[in-house]
């Protein structure tokens, strides 16, 4: 373990690696032939040669930063990771805007139930209110109607855009935006959302069905899908990361005080 003077002269990067470092190490103590596994799987997309390592950095930057992740030694190790593999800003931050729109989901999964459980006079109540969000912008809304152009809208969207189609209208001009930035290739971009919605965290079934298959529309193989799918599962080990060494420091402190108290 770092000590406290090593700590403080340390940058916020070098503490992100130290961190899983000393949780690698501590694990590899308590149980070397478990750890010995754990860091095989994580490693083997970055190792096999499948996917570019600069991509794989970056789908590992997106699924540490996403709403789901939000781990910030995770994001950190992984951006300087991608740099160091010659990813441009441009492209670190394309890959954490689209981190940042995932949570769409959360609106189409619940918003269906709100208009089921709502009351037929608490829907005509609404229908004054909706009717003046659609004059605020006169009825247009080129956000929706440009990702129906670019083939991405999702039917579950529906019930956003009836229940506030100007909030929805923005958020999708938010996500039509990034498609038009081409960043990165259409196929990664896909795969890119593939690791997305099928993390373990998020696991959205009709986005990750959907980003197969424009995957596959891309040229993606059969075992470059599987990679980031992989990707989406070694997140899992992040447990084990954040809870090892809190384990180690609560130990320490559990037979320090039995130590005082004796």
């Amino acid at each position: 373990m770092a000590t406290g003077e090593e700590i403080a002269k340390a940058s916020p990067a070098d503490l992100s690696a130290s961190s899983w470092v000393a949780a690698l190490s501590k694990l590899r103590e308590w149980d070397p032939a478990w750890a010995e596994l754990a860091v095989k799987i994580t490693t083997d997309p970055s190792t096999s040669g499948i996917l570019p390592k600069k991509f794989v950095e970056l789908v590992s930057v997106g699924l540490n930063a996403t709403r789901t992740g939000l781990n910030p030694e995770g994001t950190r190790r992984h951006i300087r990771a991608a740099l160091a593999a010659g990813a441009t800003r441009q492209e670190v931050l394309f890959v954490l805007k689209t981190a940042s729109v995932m949570s769409i989901h959360s609106g189409s999964f619940n918003a269906p139930l709100l208009v089921k459980e709502a009351s037929v006079g608490s829907m005509d109540s609404f229908a004054a209110t909706r009717k003046r969000r659609l004059d605020k912008i006169g009825q247009a809304t080129p956000g929706v109607e440009r990702m129906k152009a670019l083939g991405h809208w999702n039917e579950e969207w529906d019930s956003l855009l009836f229940l506030d189609p100007v909030w929805t209208d923005q958020y999708m001009a938010m996500c039509g935006a990034l498609y038009a930035e081409n960043v990165l290739p259409p196929k990664q971009l896909e795969l890119l959302l593939v690791a997305f919605d099928a993390a373990y965290v998020h696991i959205y079934g009709p986005g990750t069905r959907h980003h197969i298959k424009n995957a596959f529309k891309a040229g993606a193989t059969i075992d470059e899908i599987m990679e980031v799918l992989k990707l989406g599962v070694v997140q899992g080990v992040q447990a084990c990361g954040l809870g090892v060494t809190i384990l180690a420091e609560e130990l320490e402190r559990n037979a320090t005080s039995q130590r005082a108290g004796a």
